[in-house]
């Protein structure tokens, strides 16, 4: 059995809904107000079993774990409770995915042998690292890559939180790059009025380097690389600078600013989330660009479907035990394969053309 705690939010709702499809284990979703939620969604699942599971209690968690062979973690804020979640899990043998992060995974990483945890295993991070190593796959060798990704939603108070506690973490550098096989502080500028490919609307990039993005650079042993957050809309880039250093003094105001921000932006648009990776390298001794593009219908709907894929390739033991980030897993094909068939990833492709060539193609074609 599969059990998906948070199974009926913005995030596990989708989860849940990828996961019945595939319909290879039972299913069992959770939370804090289980009446309510099972009264709104019980008829989209009529086949599962709803139970109840609330972070702040640990008997519940141990009772909703009873009987369930992998555990998919979609309740938030998860920088502050998924941890102590997958100590639980660990604890009873019992293989865990978990779409956030949280500071306490670094304290269990490794010396598991035959239960696997992994954690940052949604659209940022996660698909985020994963992505540029399953494109890397099909050159010899890569020097340099750039990094997009860029989404349009609004934010629920749990994933605002969860953002801007990534934001503000001890290993993202704003401005920063990767230059000359190491991280290069105030390289880049933030860029408003940018253009990019199969973006409706011109949009400000946020250029960043995290400890996820650092890993891929040196998985692939890139000479430069640059990674950027596109952010589309008006409201978010007037306050995400303040609401970053407010987080650390008033979270809940912080929090509650950037959900008006995101909502506000969002409002009578179509949301959307888009990813585009460009690798530049060597395939049989002759320099190639190619870029991978993902588009998805939502924020929240990549997300559930990368937490989901990653939990089928885990269950049908594509990805061996330990305690890791999605980014890190050693074959990546699995996840992407079964990421691939979900119906909210709208286009997946990898194009023999940098991002510039695209701009110009796309358009043309307007």
């Amino acid at each position: 059995m599969i059990g998906v705690i948070g199974g009926y939010g913005d995030v596990g709702a989708q989860a849940s809904r990828f996961l019945l499809e595939w319909g290879k284990r039972p299913l069992r979703i959770g939370g804090r107000s289980l009446e309510a939620a099972k009264a709104g969604l019980g008829d989209l699942f009529p086949q599962a079993e709803w139970r109840r599971a609330d972070l702040e209690d640990t008997r519940s968690l141990e009772s909703f774990m009873d009987g369930c062979e992998l555990i998919i973690n979609c309740a938030g804020p998860s920088w502050r409770s998924s941890a102590r979640v997958a100590e639980l899990a660990l604890s009873r043998g019992c293989h865990l995915v978990d779409a956030g992060m949280d500071p306490g995974f670094e304290r269990l990483r490794g010396g598991y042998r035959h239960t696997a945890v992994l954690y940052g295993a949604g659209a940022t991070p996660g698909l985020s690292g994963l992505l540029p190593r399953w494109l890397a796959r099909s050159f010899d060798s890569v020097q340099t890559m750039s990094y997009y990704s860029g989404a349009l939603g609004r934010f629920t108070a749990s994933a605002a939180e969860d953002y801007l506690a990534g934001a503000t973490g001890k290993d993202n550098e704003a401005l920063t790059a990767w230059r000359d096989g190491g991280r290069r502080p105030a390289a880049l500028s933030r860029k408003p009025g940018t253009t990019l490919p199969f973006f409706a609307r011109e949009v400000t990039l946020y250029p960043y380097l995290d400890g996820e993005a650092e890993f891929v650079a040196e998985a692939l042993s890139l000479r430069d690389g640059e990674w950027h957050i596109a952010i589309d809309g008006e409201r978010v880039p007037l306050v995400l600078e303040e609401v970053s250093a407010q987080f650390l003094t008033d979270r809940d105001s912080a929090v509650k600013r950037l959900c008006t921000a995101t909502e506000l932006d969002s409002a009578g648009r179509q949301p959307y989330f888009n990813m585009l990776v460009q690798l530049e390298g060597l395939v049989r001794g002759e320099n190639i660009t190619r870029t991978s593009v993902l588009r998805a219908e939502s924020p929240a709907a990549l997300t559930g479907a990368v937490v989901a894929a990653a939990g089928m390739a885990l269950a049908e033991g594509a990805i061996g035990p330990g305690v890791r980030p999605l980014a890190e897993i050693p074959e990546p094909d699995a996840v992407m394969k079964a990421l691939s068939r979900m119906p909210a990833v709208c286009d997946l492709k990898v194009l023999e053309q940098s991002v510039n060539e695209l701009l110009q193609n796309v358009e043309g074609e307007l």
